[in-house]
């Protein structure tokens, strides 16, 4: 499988774009394109944007294409979820100068098999060696790490890469962590499955996004996540977890946990309640 850079694909932002970016999630322009820099956006993004999931839970219209996670992350007041927090990342660090590949991953790939590729995107960056950034998980690394098979270690959480029996790498996230892990490999990109899964996962009954709220953001030591009307705050000590209790509490939830301007909070409310009763039915 070919495979081809942010710049090279045409995923990038204008200039004017990536100062607006780059306004959003409060960081200048870097002096050099190194680990550092690399790092200090990537946990930039990461404390700016919420990673959220709802175009595909209330069948909202949703896109691969940078241009349009900008239009409504940087222009609009909302998150995204993989393809485009990985993807508005990826287009910006191209921007930079930074070299940026996007990847066809698999999350659970270890239990969904093949079928599984194409429902993540993520990003190899080469600098003096290649490493993995990834913005695209919700609940997983906060700053870039080598792209190396090992151990890994933020914030108290403990993750890994290692190879799977078939040739592909595993990132495995913590043991608190929502997806329990995804597959890649560095040199594997396929833009047209990763289009052709955006549109299973998006309009399917049984994409696992259509049939739950998924909302989550970091914080300075852990996260914040919202699954239907279950808030859980995480760390790596615990974690602690209250109930949404009414369309205004969700509406205040949106605005002041996760800094989303969300339209119509009282219709997402009408469909957590009806996912609740064909539960209990």
């Amino acid at each position: 499988m070919t495979h081809a850079s942010s710049s090279e694909s045409g995923m990038t932002l204008t200039s004017g774009q990536l100062d607006a970016y780059l306004a959003r999630i409060g960081v200048g322009r870097p002096a050099s394109l190194d680990v550092a820099s690399l790092s200090k956006l990537h946990r930039a993004h990461l404390m700016a944007f919420t990673w959220e999931a709802l175009d595909a839970f209330m069948g909202w219209p949703s896109s691969i294409a940078p241009a349009a996670a900008f239009a409504k992350m940087v222009e609009g007041k909302r998150g995204g979820w993989c393809y485009e927090m990985n993807g508005l990342f990826g287009a910006a660090l191209a921007a930079l100068g930074f070299r940026v590949t996007r990847l066809c991953g698999g999350v659970n790939r270890e239990t969904l098999g093949d079928n599984a590729v194409g429902n993540h995107l993520t990003l190899r960056v080469d600098l003096d060696s290649p490493y993995l950034a990834e913005v695209g998980l919700a609940d997983a690394i906060v700053e870039p790490v080598p792209l190396a098979v090992g151990p890994i270690s933020q914030r108290g959480f403990d993750f890994s890469i290692m190879p799977s029996d078939d040739g592909w790498l595993r990132f495995r996230n913590h043991a608190r962590g929502m997806a329990h892990s995804f597959d890649f490999r560095p040199d594997h990109s396929d833009e047209a499955t990763i289009a052709a899964t955006l549109g299973w996962l998006t309009q399917d009954p049984g994409s696992p996004f259509t049939n739950a709220l998924a909302i989550l953001r970091h914080t300075s030591d852990g996260y914040v996540a919202l699954k239907n009307d279950c808030l859980c705050s995480v760390t790596a000590e615990g974690v602690s977890e209250q109930r949404i209790t009414s369309a205004d509490h969700l509406a205040d939830t949106f605005e002041t946990i996760f800094s989303l301007d969300v339209p119509n909070p009282a219709k997402i409310w009408d469909k957590i309640q009806t996912i609740g009763r064909d539960k209990s039915d």
